[in-house]
């Protein structure tokens, strides 16, 4: 059922003679999706559709206005920049494209779910698809709460719109531009969805650290003994595969905030990977592909209506939109108690670190503030050696603010709330990529069973030589073995020549923030050789 805007466009200065379809329901922005040929509908009922050139996120042509808000408060280092006069001119013509438009769909939303940290957002989609979409990844307010809702931050997504790089400060005719002094977000030039989600995540770390609250790019779960968990991991880790435990409430797959009254989502929905989606190990994901309010995203569908997740010739980052509702025990509230257990998740495949290893806070934030996980070797001739990749705070792009932020907050929690942290490794034992194998999802899961219930704790530790940390002797239902990688290898030099390699580059990772940490955390990064 449509519900009125309580704030007009026009209120916000801005003019159109388009028609207004204003907080429709899923059902009717997939019928006006469909009437629009915008996409097609599966024969199980998901809407499916394709973004075009662009399959992913635009990270070089993302960029925040340069002003006396942002001069002093925003990581330029990380962050493009731009202009106000290029942002000016960007504006003007954006709202004279939307002026031309004959329909536009409108969503008013909170992004957050803890309603004293929350923001309001409004959404101005040409497309219904999109507004779908973000209706579908963001908080969805009740009928009292849209009665008077005056949005704070608004985005206008016109994938149609070309900008003009001479004119707009631009680096093609792609654009996400962020004003935050003007509260305005403008994406242009891609129907990749995900821009306008991760553009909301990037209001939420900017604003969240000044109110004392932590963002967080994390899954989180809660569970029987009532008892949350958050976590972090860049993709191919298993974030979403390890926090989606059927024994285990689901908070939230991937942003959230950590206040000192909760660990809440920023969204009301899951944007999860679907090429080669195994219906036997992620059942509750696999059952999303077959309901209605779900959208797929480049995945190939023939004339019958039939999905094929395995086919990646439109993509290989297909992707599906659907509710939280969709999933099975999910928190009603969005949210649950502050984190007893932080879960760093990496996917080693040098096959160096340990299935877990226990961090204090100093190594907590030290590894929180590097990101790490390898890529296998790639495809390319001669390639054979994993890559490193580093991303600090598991979400660098997404993070307008100095690392150094997020990490003191998060050391500022765990050490208050006596939180237990850990390191998991899901990716090789016994040789690195290509000689090893990958760990397996038993003793992952069996170890991370006995880290989150508690009696991991009472194991007996040995400390590290390479990086400092406490990994287990021993775990009942875990063959011991795998809980030292130096005594999976066949090769023991090799493993140390590939320790002191991977250890060389954490320490080089690490360089630009030694200064912008305590001497505590300096103290937690491995010994280089």
């Amino acid at each position: 059922m449509t519900t009125p805007l309580s704030t007009s466009l026009s209120d916000q200065g801005i003019a159109t003679g388009a028609t207004i379809h204003p907080n429709l329901t899923a059902e009717e922005l997939t019928a006006a999706a469909l009437e629009n040929g915008e996409g097609r509908k599966a024969k199980d009922g998901p809407l499916v559709v394709e973004t075009g050139k662009h399959t992913g996120r635009s990270a070089n042509d993302k960029f925040i206005v340069r002003d006396s808000e942002t001069e002093d408060t925003v990581w330029w280092d990380n962050n493009a920049s731009m202009k106000p006069e290029h942002f000016a001119a960007l504006k003007e013509d954006f709202l004279a494209a939307l002026g031309e438009k004959s329909d536009l769909y409108v969503a008013d939303l909170f992004g957050g779910s803890q309603p004293e940290y929350r923001v309001k957002v409004r959404v101005i989609n040409e497309l219904a698809w999109h507004n779908q979409f973000i209706r579908t990844l963001l908080v969805r307010p009740t009928a009292a709460e849209l009665d008077g809702f005056e949005p704070e931050y608004t985005i206008i997504d016109l994938p149609t719109f070309q900008a003009d790089p001479a004119r707009h400060g631009t680096r093609s005719e792609t654009v996400i531009a962020v004003n935050l002094s003007e509260k305005l977000i403008l994406i242009g030039g891609t129907k990749y969805a995900g821009e306008m989600k991760k553009s909301v995540f990037g209001i939420l770390n900017y604003l969240l650290p000044a109110q004392g609250v932590m963002p967080m790019h994390c899954s989180a779960n809660i569970g029987p003994d009532g008892k949350s968990a958050v976590f972090f991991g860049l993709s191919g880790t298993g974030k979403t595969t390890l926090s989606a435990d059927a024994s285990r409430t689901l908070i939230g797959d991937d942003e959230h905030g950590w206040s000192d009254t909760a660990v809440f989502n920023f969204e009301g929905g899951c944007y999860a990977k679907m090429i080669r989606l195994d219906p036997d190990s992620e059942p509750e994901i696999y059952a999303t592909t077959k309901m209605e309010g779900t959208v797929l995203e480049n995945v190939v569908m023939n004339d019958a209506g039939e999905i094929d997740l395995d086919d990646n010739s439109l993509a290989e980052n297909t992707r599906g939109a659907y509710p939280l509702s969709s999933i099975p025990n999910t928190s009603a509230d969005n949210l649950g108690p502050p984190p007893s257990n932080v879960i760093m998740l990496t996917a080693d495949a040098f096959g160096v670190l340990p299935p877990i290893a226990r961090l204090t806070p100093d190594q907590a934030m030290y590894h929180f503030l590097s990101g790490y996980t390898a890529k296998v070797a790639g495809t390319e001739i001669g390639v054979t050696e994993p890559t490193a990749t580093f991303s600090t705070c598991f979400g660098a792009p997404f993070m307008p603010r100095h690392p150094s932020v997020y990490g003191n907050l998060l050391k500022k929690r765990i050490a208050e709330g006596e939180v237990h942290c850990w390191l998991v490794n899901t990716g090789w034992t016994g040789g690195k990529y290509g000689v090893g194998h990958r760990m397996p999802i038993k003793a992952t899961r069996a170890l991370l069973n006995a880290a989150l219930d508690g009696s991991l704790n009472d194991a007996e530790f040995r400390k590290d030589p390479n990086f400092g940390f406490e990994v287990p002797v021993s775990v009942p239902g875990v063959d011991s073995q795998i809980l030292d990688p130096r005594s999976t290898w066949d090769d023991k030099d090799e493993y140390d020549r590939t320790a002191h390699k991977l250890v060389q580059l954490f320490v080089d990772n690490f360089e630009p923030f030694a200064a912008h940490v305590d001497q505590g955390v300096r103290d937690a990064a491995p010994a280089a050789a």
